[in-house]
């Protein structure tokens, strides 16, 4: 997933304001700063988004615009800082110059990076209410398209695998020409639900005429970002509905509206879905998903990748979905017109909480804690939060370390709740609108959170209907985040035999962030030897609460791990350390020949990375120390001299025996006294040097030194590696 470039907050005195200041409106509608009228900000915006679509360290902003009002154009909004020299935090309105031209009924915009080339891709939810349309898939023209970053073009003909063909649940008379099927799509979103380091898909539709009868789906991405649908059942639909009896396409059993059976027999996977959300409430660190209902119980799905006390696994790394909505929930959990909810840990114990917007009769929220097994308490009400709400949004708006609570209000007064929970065992909300929130009270469909200003704290965008124009609603109360995301839980690696394929570890990530905004964390995991120098390989978010590292797998050894993540701020938190032993006949290389001192005081030795696996590619030289000039590995297939070398500039020439061939890689540039070179399987100096599996091969490091005099250059020693 593409990382936000997090810019350095500046350290002025305006930043750390002294708490007494909360005590003023914290909040103000700042009209200055963002697109006014027509046509930048006047439409019917059904959802926004944050990403930096440019990679230039700052949050830029899309809006999916039509909905229930119409087609209309969907709309990006640029931040002024970063490349665009201007002041970070004002937006200007691009949409012409960098999104596809059309007029759609849009009611969701989602970022993702589908293609996995570190930029930020989108993907539009539509509905057919008026005409027919399918959802649309925005390909960013930067990274694997060699185009401009953060211009856009529709790909959406192209990205669809399989819609209406052999294991497809859609009729091919849903299917439209110019790509997509007929859908009532509201919320869809991304996760790695099969654990294969890459985004899959899961569509949320309410059916026509809110009629609740058009299932939701699952679409798996190749890890190139073309998606096919997950249907096990193998079963395709007469029509766009979903017919009592029928098969559960991606979920055990078969279809049965309201459904409380949780051992599988039945499922239930066709609602008035307005919202769904993703994230593991099981601990099992597998994607779960929570789907909501505008008419109907909201439902709970248990991922079966990995087993838990929810449902058991699949066995063999497979894929499957269990509906365990009447085992999670206690009874008369929700009523109807349940819009909307939110997932965080609102009590930092771990877990995910939930936050019912309407759930409770009526028209009130209520909360839902996660007993930490995936089964929820009691629904507690909130107070003051009896109106018809539309959108609820986690963020730290007082920067006290919990989560609290935004609501964009579809009848009235936008509203914040602070949670009290200030690092106890519990959690509650108060509503503290009048004393942090200027009036606010446009149709509101949507909002979204983060620091558009990078001031070190948390704004909101806020979309309204009926052409209203949107708010940004500025955290002005300039509090700085002082505190580390936490990771509580982290996946224990079993013990293996060295080989080929990675060991794959998942840990649980939280901050005092919205989840949208952790996914953008730089993180990793820290990894030992033996009880070695640490070595760091990248995580990426699975979204939800999970991020997902690999550690090689030619690694022997007791190898030690742990997750470190950093936020926006530099706050780093890490998790505890965990092991397992990866034993079995490893790389075979060895050090040969002798080098004197060089020019630094000490002799340059060679020494690998990564591991000998040719199909892993991985495999980085180092030698060191060496002065900082220009240098280069070479290797052949024999040693010189029996190995002992022979004199050669102001070293000994180690590898390759008088007549032998030698095989010369590119030029490097020493840096910090250390040349490195990462091998390219691929592409051998000549064929006759191609490594492959099972053959041995000699190293040596051959490098500038004008200041040692003599000869002006000089050799590490040599190193044999036996390659698998």
């Amino acid at each position: 997933m593409a990382h936000l470039k997090y810019a350095a907050l500046a350290a002025g005195s305006g930043i750390f304001l002294l708490c007494g200041a909360l005590q003023a409106q914290q909040f103000v509608n700042n009209t200055a700063q963002i697109p006014q009228g027509n046509p930048g900000n006047n439409s019917s915006s059904e959802n926004v988004d944050f990403g930096d679509v440019d990679l230039d360290g700052d949050w830029d902003a899309v809006f999916a615009d039509g909905g229930d009002g119409g087609n209309d154009q969907n709309r990006i909004w640029i931040n002024q800082g970063g490349d665009q020299n201007g002041t970070v935090g004002f937006f200007l309105d691009d949409t012409v110059a960098r999104f596809p031209s059309g007029q759609d009924q849009s009611r969701d915009i989602e970022f993702a990076d589908i293609d996995g080339d570190t930029d930020l891709d989108i993907y539009v939810s539509n509905t057919s209410a008026i005409i027919n349309q399918s959802n649309r898939w925005w390909v960013n023209l930067g990274g694997d398209q060699g185009g401009s970053l953060g211009f856009y073009q529709d790909e959406t003909a192209a990205r669809w695998v399989g819609l209406g063909g052999p294991g497809s649940s859609i009729p091919q008379s849903a299917v439209l020409a110019s790509g997509g099927f007929i859908d009532w799509s509201c919320d869809c979103d991304f996760g790695d639900l099969d654990n294969d380091g890459d985004l899959d898909l899961f569509h949320s539709t309410y059916g026509g005429a809110f009629g609740g009868n058009v299932p939701s789906r699952i679409f798996l991405n190749d890890g190139r970002g073309f998606f096919t649908e997950f249907n096990p059942s193998g079963f395709q639909l007469a029509g766009t509905n979903i017919l009592n009896g029928n098969p559960g396409l991606w979920c055990d059993g078969t279809q049965l509206n309201f459904t409380t059976n949780s051992d599988g027999t039945n499922c239930d996977i066709a609602m008035t879905a307005l919202d769904i959300d993703i994230g593991d409430i099981d601990g099992d660190f597998d994607l779960d998903i929570l789907h909501g209902s505008r008419s109907e119980f909201p439902r709970m799905f248990a991922n079966r990748l990995d087993g838990s006390n929810l449902a058991p696994a699949m066995g063999g790394g497979q894929l499957g979905f269990r509906d365990v909505t009447g085992m999670v929930f206690p009874p008369n959990y929700a009523s109807g017109g349940n819009y909307e909810q939110e997932m965080g840990d609102f009590d930092g114990d771990g877990d995910l909480d939930i936050y019912g917007m309407n759930w409770n009769p009526g028209v009130g929220d209520s909360t839902y804690e996660n007993l930490g097994n995936g089964i929820f308490a009691p629904g507690v009400v909130v107070s003051g939060a009896g109106s018809d709400d539309n959108e609820a949004d986690c963020f730290d708006y007082d920067n006290d370390g919990d989560l609290d609570i935004y609501v964009a209000n579809f009848s009235g007064q936008d509203r914040i709740h602070r949670n009290n929970n200030n690092g106890g065992s519990g959690f509650s909300f108060t509503n503290v609108t009048g004393s942090v929130l200027p009036s606010l009270s446009r149709t509101g469909l949507d909002a979204d959170c983060c620091d558009i200003d990078n001031d070190g704290d948390y704004d909101v965008m806020v979309g309204n209907d009926n052409g209203q124009g949107n708010y940004l609603v500025e955290n002005v109360g300039n509090t700085p985040d002082t505190h580390a995301p936490y990771i509580p839980n982290v996946e224990q690696a079993v013990d293996r035999t060295i080989g080929s394929l990675p060991t794959v570890v998942r840990a649980q990530v939280y901050d005092n962030a919205p989840y949208y905004i952790t996914w953008y964390n730089p993180t990793w995991v820290e990894v030992t030897v033996d009880g070695g120098a640490p070595v760091s390989y990248p995580a990426v978010s699975s979204a939800g609460q999970i991020f997902r590292a690999e550690i090689p797998g030619g690694l022997a050894g007791t190898i030690c791990y742990r997750f470190v993540s950093e936020d926006q701020y530099g706050n780093q938190g890490q998790s505890v350390q965990l092991c397992y032993d990866s034993s079995g006949a490893g790389c075979q290389e060895s050090n040969f020949c002798t080098a004197g001192p060089n020019s630094t005081g000490s002799p340059a030795v060679i020494s690998s990375n990564g591991d000998c696996f040719v199909s892993n590619g991985n495999l980085v030289l180092s030698a060191g120390p060496v002065p900082d000039q220009f240098g280069l590995f070479y290797y052949g297939a024999s040693q010189n001299n029996g190995g002992a070398g022979t004199p050669f500039g102001n070293g000994r020439q180690c590898v390759g025996a008088a007549g032998a061939q030698i095989y010369r890689l590119p030029v490097e540039l020493a840096s910090g006294n250390v040349l490195s070179h990462a091998l390219d399987f691929g592409n051998p100096p000549a064929p006759s040097g191609q490594i492959t599996a099972g053959s041995t091969w000699h190293f040596q490091a051959w490098f500038r030194d004008p200041a040692a005099g003599g000869a002006f250059f000089d050799l590490s020693d040599g190193l044999t590696i036996t390659f698998q």
